[in-house]
This record gives structure tokens, sequence and C-alpha cells, in this order.
């Protein structure tokens, strides 16, 4: 039996997932030094609310504040051959776009990898600051503070900078993209490693989570909410379609009320989209599920009360 892939041309030989890297790296700056200024209304953010590459950057816009001074447009969560698109309920109003590989040809015409989302566009060059979640949650994070609602919340401490970068790189290896290695695998071999690679993260986080309320003691920074945007689809998703199936996450006392707890931070709940988040993992990659059932559960009660209020930082 030949199994295929569901993006050909990041898939190695021996039936493992390679991510493809991101195209566009530039970044937005507070001085303006690198050719593209923080400044209000110059830059839109195109996103996917089932992607939780892009729902990083959704989550980050909404808790510094910045919905006034970046405007954001979300895709359809259909994506075909075509890729990302827009559509009557949603248009793009900056551009006018059908779809967003429209995005990624008029800043490079040769273009021809794979669209992805978020995308940073600049409306003043017209072409794309970025493709990178991570660059852009930390431009968000950093460099618009002149603009932003919330100036003064910081999700990348002075003084925690080097602990999130060794936490957020272990996480997005084994958990964030295990999930896809583990999803996208043809090899039972690579399939394997990548899944009990996943559950070692999430024994270990478990663990972690019992002596602090968050990742890094009594406020949640950056890691957290990367963390996040994969746990929260962890039963609906990963568990089943991606075949991450030991355990749900709902089996995990700690990272359960964890996941209700950042859930329930003012704004959060409402850049969750379940609806998108499974119409697009179930319809979109027929390759894993080629009948594109979405599947009616599971039920989660995230709105219970998480009881983390007691954790003591670490």
């Amino acid at each position: 039996m030949t199994v295929k892939a569901q993006f050909p041309h990041e898939q190695a030989a021996d039936g493992s997932f390679e991510r493809q890297e991101d195209a566009f790296r530039d970044g937005v700056t507070a001085d303006g030094s690198s050719g593209y200024p923080a400044q209000a209304g110059r830059y839109h953010l195109y996103v996917s609310l089932a992607c939780p590459w892009a729902h990083r950057t959704i989550i980050v816009r909404k808790l510094k504040g910045l919905e006034e001074a970046i405007g954001m447009t979300v895709v359809d969560p259909i994506r075909d051959e075509r890729g990302w698109r827009f559509t009557a309920e949603e248009p793009d109003t900056v551009n006018g776009w059908r779809y967003l590989r429209e995005a990624y040809l008029a800043t490079d015409p040769a273009y021809h990898a794979r669209v992805t989302v978020p995308v940073l566009w600049d409306k003043e060059r017209r072409r794309i600051v970025s493709n990178s979640d991570d660059d852009i949650m930390r431009m968000f994070e950093t460099e618009f503070d002149a603009v932003a609602a919330q100036p003064r919340l910081d999700l990348y401490p002075q003084e925690l900078r080097a602990q999130i970068e060794e936490l957020n790189d272990f996480l997005y290896e084994t958990f964030n993209n295990g999930v896809y290695r583990a999803g996208f695998a043809t090899s039972q071999a690579a399939y394997e490693q990548a899944a009990y690679g996943v559950f070692t993260t999430i024994d270990a986080m478990e663990e972690r989570l019992a002596y602090g309320r968050y990742l890094f003691g009594a406020a949640p920074a950056e890691t957290d909410w990367r963390f996040f945007v994969t746990l929260v689809r962890f039963d609906a998703v990963y568990y089943s379609h991606f075949k991450c199936n030991l355990r749900r996450i709902v089996d995990y006392p700690n990272l359960y009320g964890y996941l209700r707890d950042l859930y329930q931070i003012d704004g959060i709940a409402q850049t969750v989209d379940f609806d998108h988040i499974k119409r697009h993992y179930y319809i979109t990659q027929d390759e894993i599920n080629p009948s594109g059932i979405v599947p009616i559960g599971p039920l989660m009660d995230l709105d219970a009360p998480h009881d983390r209020d007691h954790v003591s930082p670490s």
C-alpha cells in the first residue's frame, strides 16, 4: 500500500514531515531602522482562525490592544489546491484579492511554495513584511508599544528571554510541530517517533505545571500562548485526526486546568473558533480524512472553574 503525503514537497524519504521554511522574514521596528516603521494603520494581518501559527499572532494582537492599529482579515477555513481564499462573507477589503497567494506573488512573482498564514502585509510598500508567526508575535510584543492600547504588557521580559527561547524551541520541536510530524507521517516509524515525543513533552509539562500557575510563574508569557494554541486544538483534532491518541488533555489535571485558565483570560475565548478549526483539518486534509466527515465531538467545557489560582509560582 502506498501512503500519500498531505504535502509531498515537505516529505522526507523516511516518511517524516519536514516543514518548509518561512519565505519572508523582514521586520517592523519601533524606530523604523528596518525600513518598516511601527505605524498605526500601515500594516494588515491575514490569518486563519483554524491555524495555530496564525492564532498566536491573533492572541498577541488582542492582548497588546493592537486591533485599532493593525487591521485583520480572516481567510476561509476550507483550503483547496489554490490555497487560502477569501469569501463573500469575509472579503479582502484591503486589496480585493480572492486568494492569499496573490500577496505572495505581489511580493515575489517567482514564489511557488506552499502559501501559509499568518501574513503581515505592508499597505504602503505593498509587500509582505513577514509570514513567520515567530517574527510577527515578537514584533507585536516589542515594537508597537507606541500605538498599543496595552503597552505595559510584557510577554517577553528581559530577565526571562533566554529561558523563553529555550522552552520555545523545545515545545516547537516536540509538541507544536510534533503533532504535525505525527499526523503527516507516511511511515509507521516516523509516526511513532513523533507521537511518542508529543506525549513525553505532555508528561513533562504536566509535571512542570504542578509547581507554577503558568510556565514562568505568576503571569503568562509568550511561551504560554505558543503552547496554548496547540493545547486547545489537541482533543478536538490532534488526538483523533493526527493519531496522537495515548491520552487527551482532559486526562491531565494540571494541563487541563491550565488550558481553561488561559482560555478564560479576557478576550481569549473569542479568538478560538472550533467550527473553523474542525472544518479546516477534517475537510481540507483529505489525504488523512478522505471522507471529509467532521466529528461532532468532543464535548469540552473550557468555561468550567480552573482552580489554578492557588498554584504557587515555582
